[in-house]
């Protein structure tokens, strides 16, 4: 393992990089720039990559800048951003929980937050600002539930998964209340948006992701070590200078706000935080949460998800959430057979 190890040192401070991990993150961002030019240029004005690069450049075609960078762009940014948000979160989950079911679409998080971009939408009859803070106020209010209800002596990761499985229910229940008791228009809108969907997007909804990913990302990186050593249990990382339950909360309350600004920029995309940071921990090979890795993983899920239901409907209206759902209905039936094998199911 050390072999693939390189120290990088900047005054004081040292820095051991993973060789792999990092040519796995090269070209997993070139494949992310390869789909986006691509999804640039699909559309009923269609492009080719040379011409989307160069309309980006300031010299493209004659009318391809307003369908480039005013109609497609925010929709192919606020992919990559919800991806690499959906992708952190989930592998900070995976590692909190040490369980790769532990994701917040299955352990509630992602629910609450729907559920609260749903009372916005059928109750408050909120526009979009308000929606999104109805999905941040709904994520982390799910997050605390859950905290709560978890907490004995501690919060670990079997008692997690369990108690966020049936927050899920409940959350679930609400939203289908909500379907039941709402005006058709404002069921429609909700419906549309539950869905899980790229189209309409604007630069609003690329702001907030982008918002939160440069203020959480950070965070969650300078407390990557932290979150590496509670994989190995709350006793070996307290004798290794780690603060269990306070990184705990951290960790949780990062990973929280980052599902919350993903539901809040695409509405809840599912199955992304679940398979992106297995699919990275699989390429790259090294343990730990793989946090840039999953990522990235996440934004070429989103990306390609999104680009494949525009290629296989010849428009931009089928959601990218149903391309995900179906993929990851597939993959998590794969994965809960794995887990019985292994016995831990």
């Amino acid at each position: 393992m050390t072999a693939r190890k390189t120290s990088l040192r900047l005054g004081p401070w040292s820095l051991r990089v993973d060789r792999r991990s990092v040519t796995v993150c090269a070209a997993l961002l070139a494949a992310v720039a390869a789909v986006t030019v691509a999804a640039l240029g699909t559309g009923s004005y269609a492009l080719s990559p040379w011409e989307v690069l160069r309309t980006l450049a300031g010299d493209g075609p004659p009318g391809a800048a307003f369908v480039v960078t005013d109609l497609r762009l925010p929709r192919s940014l606020d992919g990559v951003l919800v991806g690499c948000a959906m992708g952190t979160a989930g592998a900070v989950f995976q590692s909190l929980s040490r369980n790769p079911l532990g994701s917040p679409d299955v352990i509630g998080f992602g629910h609450g937050a729907s559920a609260g971009a749903l009372v916005a939408i059928v109750v408050l009859g909120a526009g979009t600002a308000q929606t999104a803070l109805g999905a941040v106020g709904g994520g982390f209010a799910t997050a605390a539930a859950v905290y709560l209800l978890a907490w004995k002596r501690g919060v670990h990761g079997h008692r997690l998964v369990l108690v966020g499985i049936g927050a899920s229910a409940v959350l679930g229940a609400v939203t289908s209340f909500l379907y039941v008791r709402a005006e058709l228009g404002k069921a429609a809108q909700a419906a549309s948006w539950m869905a899980g969907s790229l189209n309409g997007r604007g630069w609003h909804d690329v702001t907030v992701a982008a918002v939160a990913l440069a203020a959480l990302l950070p965070l969650v990186l300078a407390r990557a070590r932290g979150l590496a050593v509670l994989e190995m249990g709350d006793d070996a990382a307290a004798a290794l200078g780690v603060r269990p339950e306070r990184t705990r909360l951290v960790l949780l309350a990062a990973g929280t706000g980052l599902t919350a600004a993903a539901v809040a920029a695409a509405g809840p995309v599912p199955f992304v935080a679940l398979a992106a940071p297995q699919l990275a921990r699989r390429i790259t090979g090294a343990t730990g949460p793989n946090l840039l890795p999953a990522a990235w993983t996440g934004a070429l899920l989103v990306t390609g998800a999104d680009l494949l239901a525009q290629r296989l409907t010849g428009s931009a209206l089928l959601p990218v959430g149903v391309v995900t759902g179906v993929a990851g209905g597939a993959y998590l039936g794969w994965l809960l057979l794995r887990e019985r094998g292994a016995g831990r199911v």
